[in-house]
């Protein structure tokens, strides 16, 4: 029985053992929130998904599409979400964290080179028009104009007429109504929230150029964007590359400085940050794999830091695992693991050193019986030293007989080691013995040398643990 419950714990053992190995193995599920639906974004995270399943590694992503990035960003606050897309000005999650910037969006002015407007406060008195793509853009332009004490109008509020001291007069336009409304001078600029290697932002480039009369064309810029970034630390400054926009002669001819916002791939703060770091490398390491189904992919980047503490304290903090990545300090699996590993092994010796405790006591009480049969042995064998009839001596025997019963069928329950069976052995054998000198000693019958021995042998043949 002892082996058999051995077996049986050393089964579960590796149970338990195979089942902490499968569940630390398994992959980790997290949910994403990306809005809007037929954005680029949304093509970036599913072919990454995609490419997650496919490869069957330790992190995978289950999409939970919304129809605007403002719903997607407010899953993440909700916790409905582990990651999603997020437009920091748009909805900013308090419990959000970086990954990744997928990429910048950033606000272009573009106007034809007769009309000297240089810099963003020269917009002061003008009529700009504005491609309005999100829902956003509107605030973000009027928080870039109040910057500069500006205030926009609208052509309905402004009748038409020239823009008071102080406002610039917004009007919407297409980018099918750009060349035109530049051509009949409705507008003296135009302005566009967009990726500067996007196609929007490309059509209304050219646009521009076609409705200038000798098609040459100028940028405006935004000189103070850090100061900008202060006040409205959602926003991001960028700087667009000289030539982005092609041509010859190059355009812009010199890099732009400007403001814009950025779309993020953000974590809850409570996201395991191995499974984070985990999902930044995969992101990053597969980027050219990802290009060809989502073009974005190559101008993806991650957050600008210059240390671990300028890292998580930024003004859009980004998350520890992302950071791991980024540092090359990913865990490994003691990292990991190594708090759950102390305790093991600190409970575990403790809890072991109870259970040989326990294992001593069961023993000990086991022997405790044995022990009181060997301690009568040894009294009988002084009685029957003392003995001086065959009474006294049949008596004795008797309750030799009863002692070997009772120790056989206790061993029936319980296994002995072969020391207490060798004691008793010796010990029976003895008085045995000392029964038949004493017979022969007060002239009485003794039994033949085989039965002296049957009972010691017979009680050998009855314990495992002699065998």
């Amino acid at each position: 029985m002892r082996r058999e419950w051995l077996l049986v714990l050393l089964a579960l053992g590796l149970i338990a053992l195979a089942g902490a190995v499968v569940y630390l193995s398994r992959p980790t599920t997290l949910t994403v929130a990306v809005g809007p639906q037929d954005g680029p974004e949304a093509s970036l995270i599913e072919a990454y998904a995609a490419a997650l399943d496919r490869a069957r590694e330790d992190v995978r992503l289950k999409i939970v599409r919304y129809d605007d990035v403002r719903d997607s960003s407010i899953a993440l606050q909700r916790n409905k979400a582990d990651l999603a897309v997020v437009r920091p000005d748009v909805f900013l999650p308090e419990n959000g964290l970086t990954l990744a910037i997928l990429h910048d969006e950033a606000l272009l002015v573009a106007r034809p080179d007769q009309n000297e407007i240089e810099d963003f406060p020269d917009l002061a008195r003008k009529r700009l028009g504005f491609v309005v793509r999100h829902g956003a853009d509107l605030p973000f332009l009027t928080n870039v104009l109040s910057f500069y004490d500006l205030t926009p109008d609208s052509p309905a509020e402004d009748g038409g007429g020239e823009p008071a001291a102080g406002h610039v007069l917004v009007v919407p336009l297409k980018p099918s109504e750009i060349s035109q409304a530049l051509t009949e001078k409705r507008v003296d600029a135009v302005a566009v929230i967009a990726s500067p290697t996007s196609k929007v932002a490309g059509t209304v480039i050219r646009a521009v150029e076609t409705g200038s009369p000798d098609r040459k064309i100028g940028f405006v810029s935004v000189p103070d964007g850090d100061a900008i970034l202060q006040r409205f630390p959602e926003l991001q400054a960028v700087t667009i590359p000289a030539g982005t926009f092609g041509g010859r002669p190059k355009r812009p001819a010199e890099e732009i400085r400007t403001v814009g916002a950025s779309y993020r791939l953000m974590a809850r703060s409570t996201v395991s940050r191995v499974a984070v770091a985990s999902a930044t490398q995969h992101l990053f390491e597969w980027r050219s794999r990802l290009a060809a189904a989502a073009p974005i992919a190559k101008v993806m980047k991650a957050p600008d830091f210059d240390t671990t503490v300028a890292a998580t304290s930024a003004r859009l903090p980004n998350h520890p695992g992302a950071v791991d990545y980024f540092e090359r300090e990913q865990q490994t699996f003691l990292d990991r693991y190594e708090d759950y590993i102390y305790l093991v092994a600190f409970f575990g010796g403790t809890i072991g050193s109870g259970f040989a405790w326990l294992g001593q006591r069961l023993a000990r009480q086991r022997r405790e019986r044995i022990d009181i049969v060997l301690d009568r042995l040894l009294d009988i064998l002084r009685e029957v030293r003392a003995a001086t009839t065959p009474a006294e001596l049949d008596a004795i025997v008797l309750e030799i007989d009863d002692l070997i019963a009772d120790v056989v069928s206790h061993t029936r329950e319980r296994s002995l080691d072969m020391r207490t069976v060798s004691a008793l052995i010796l010990a029976v054998d003895g008085v045995h013995e000392a029964v038949g000198d004493a017979r022969r000693r007060i002239g009485a019958p003794t039994a033949e040398q085989g039965e002296r021995r049957r009972s010691a042998q017979l009680m050998a043949l009855r314990f495992p643990a002699a065998e």
